[in-house]
């Protein structure tokens, strides 16, 4: 594999203000990246299938699990920071620990002077508080709102080995850190394992095209009890807060839009969005994972019908993803008091979060 870098930086000298995003094509990376851009900063853009369009993002395609190939992709780079946003979903918690820790370790290992860095932000979420997929939410309740010193759950959780990767490397190598949790994010990336906007537009936009009741999916939890949601623009300016403000070294944050929403309330407004009515809530939870299960074919046909750009729709809609952020039994609900206290000052309204994002798909004929 190869990478498309600039010319090599001379050894020992670390440019200023020169980033690795890992995971670059994902919806944290893809946001970070062009955020750092239109900060003037030179960016590398790391992942196995890099892209090529995106506006001043330099690509770097390397397997993190291939240490050998991300030692010779990397060979040349001396960042200044480096921000990790991508992870790999495996069959079990152990394997997802052990695969997901390696992965940072790796880009640490991989790098020919790490010791020049002089900060590494690494994104988790919420799973910290709920616990992982195979156990998530369950058990007793987190207390909320969720805030950083509550102390780690007795559960193999990928989210604190990669925190530990993370710490450990900068001890070594003398660097600050940052961990930011967010809440399910909203945002623009196509191919993103989890994306509930993008999936709750494909519905909507299926419901529309044959007249399907729109049923929020969701637990009655969800339905009536407050909650909040992360904007990945929101999220891309707490990563580079912490990367550039002392308020933001060796800490961890959550991060959420700064309001409070109830799924009951939202629902008919993406519902009005698409031109459509939002259906009576049944009470219960309805997988949109069985619901979409059969549309594949569907789509295609309305890909067609209106000169959409992928007509493939596992590549807009993460169905499971949504089940599980919208089947939670248990209110969620985030204090990012911290940041707050600590310098960060932004904001985002969650309902922009969701209606910017059904625009741009429009406007990148993703959706009609």
């Amino acid at each position: 594999m190869t990478s498309s870098v600039p010319a090599m930086v001379p050894s020992g000298v670390a440019p200023a203000r020169t980033a690795l995003v890992v995971g670059a094509t994902g919806i944290v990376g893809q946001n970070i990246a062009a955020r750092l851009v239109a900060e003037g900063w030179t960016v590398h853009g790391l992942a196995r299938r890099p892209r090529h369009d995106m506006a001043g993002v330099l690509p770097v395609e390397a397997d993190l699990l291939d240490l050998p190939t991300l030692t010779h992709a990397l060979r040349d780079l001396r960042p200044s920071h480096v921000f990790f946003c991508s992870w790999l979903r495996q069959e079990t918690e152990e394997e997802n620990c052990r695969v997901n820790s390696a992965m940072i370790r790796n880009v640490f290992a991989a790098l020919p002077e790490p010791g020049l860095l002089v900060h590494a932000a690494l994104t988790t979420g919420m799973k910290h508080y709920l616990g992982p997929f195979e156990s998530y939410a369950s058990g007793e309740p987190p207390v909320t709102p969720f805030r950083e010193d509550a102390p780690r759950l007795d559960l193999p959780n990928f989210y604190y080995d990669q925190e530990d990767a993370l710490y450990e490397a900068a001890a070594q190598h003398g660097f600050s850190w940052s961990v930011h949790r967010p809440h399910t994010v909203i945002g623009y990336a196509v191919g993103n394992a989890m994306n509930m906007g993008s999936t709750l537009a494909v519905y909507a936009t299926i419901c529309r095209e044959t007249g399907r009741p729109f049923v929020f999916p969701g637990s009655p939890v969800q339905w009536n009890a407050l909650t909040d949601l992360t904007d990945a623009r929101q999220l891309a300016r707490q990563l580079f807060w912490a990367s550039t403000e002392a308020g933001g070294r060796n800490q961890a944050f959550n991060i959420v839009n700064g309001d409070v929403f109830r799924w009951k309330w939202l629902w008919p407004r993406l519902a009005e969005w698409f031109g459509i009515e939002a259906a009576p809530y049944p009470g219960h939870a309805t997988s949109l994972e069985e619901t979409l299960a059969g549309d594949a074919e569907l789509w295609e046909r309305i890909a067609t019908k209106y000169g959409l750009a992928e007509s493939r729709i596992e590549r807009l809609a993460s169905a499971w993803h949504t089940d599980a952020d919208l089947g939670r039994p248990v209110e969620c609900v985030t204090d990012i008091s911290k940041s707050r206290l600590a310098g960060f000052a932004g904001y985002q309204y969650t309902p922009d979060s969701f209606t910017d994002l059904f625009t741009r798909l429009r406007a990148e004929k993703l959706i009609p």
